[in-house]
């Protein structure tokens, strides 16, 4: 649970952070004047890289995912059995989805029962699962997975994320450097205010605070994504193929692959009280619950 955490805060605080000591280290401040903070100066500087830094991970995507998970694109000319069977559906799904493109399909090893989707835009897209959900889970089961997957394409919410991401990246840059200003101005015995170190120190500090603030935002959308994406699923796949695999991900919740924490789709939520509040998914129970009563 904690790993699932930290790798969540620690994505979006190293973005912010690497940000910050390159802007440091280069002298790059064109907000900061004599007489202050000119804050419309700072507000455009704060929008641009946090908007920037998002858009730059939604490009990569699925490059990342490929290197961090070993993600093998199944080509279908040469699949056959299992694999061939796999990329047929995704692509059925696909169609009925009304994807512009179909994405690539992939699959990678884990004994974690788990799926995702990641790419820049509906156009340019992957599914990849992993071989312990093609192992662990039913036709019917895997159906219901991928049809959450394509959803999460369809419903755009890669970008929608990252815009979300970006967003918060701006005002994570554009409240630390207020707030670091004046802190250090009221700690600062020197009437030219506060050195270069003690300025850059706790710029890095209130950047890591607001970065965690920032991601329970971020993680309240992401649980209306999933939600979004289990309706979606049963739309298009059938609402008892997907109330079956998150019955079924229940059943699998002690498998876990610590590589595949960041980006899972299928994550189960296990947090309990103010942490939960920092969870991307909600609980499966709440899940099957919702799909029950629509």
């Amino acid at each position: 649970m904690l790993k699932r955490i930290g790798l969540f805060l620690l994505t979006n605080i190293l973005v912010i952070t690497t940000i910050s000591i390159v802007l440091n280290v280069l002298g790059v401040r064109p907000y900061l004047e004599e007489s202050g903070i000119n804050y419309m100066s700072l507000l455009i500087f704060a929008s641009v890289w946090g908007m920037g830094g998002a858009f730059i991970s939604l490009a990569l995507s699925k490059t990342m995912a490929k290197w961090t998970m070993g993600v093998k694109i199944i080509n279908r000319s040469s699949a056959s059995g299992e694999l061939a069977e796999l990329v047929d559906m995704v692509h059925s799904l696909a169609r009925r989805a009304n994807l512009p493109k179909m994405p690539e399909v992939g699959v990678y090893e884990s004994p974690e029962v788990n799926a995702f989707a990641t790419g820049p835009s509906k156009s340019n897209s992957m599914v990849a699962v992993s071989t312990g959900l093609l192992h662990n889970m039913r036709r019917d089961e895997v159906e219901g997975v991928i049809g959450h997957e394509i959803s999460h394409i369809a419903n755009g919410d890669m970008v929608t994320m990252t815009l979300i991401q970006g967003v918060v990246n701006a005002f994570t840059i554009f409240l630390s450097r207020i707030v670091a200003f004046f802190v250090g101005s009221l700690i600062s015995k020197d009437e030219d205010g506060p050195s270069f170190l003690v300025q850059y120190g706790l710029v890095i500090v209130f950047d890591i605070v607001f970065s965690i603030l920032g991601s329970l935002v971020t993680a309240a959308f992401s649980r209306a994504r999933e939600f979004r994406a289990d309706a979606g699923s049963a739309k298009i796949a059938g609402k008892d193929r997907m109330i079956s695999a998150l019955r079924r991900l229940q059943e699998a919740h002690h498998i876990h692959d610590s590589r595949a924490a960041s980006i899972a789709s299928l994550q189960i939520s296990s947090k309990a009280g103010w942490l939960a509040l920092f969870s991307t998914h909600p609980p499966l129970e709440d899940r099957i619950k919702k799909l029950q009563s629509a």
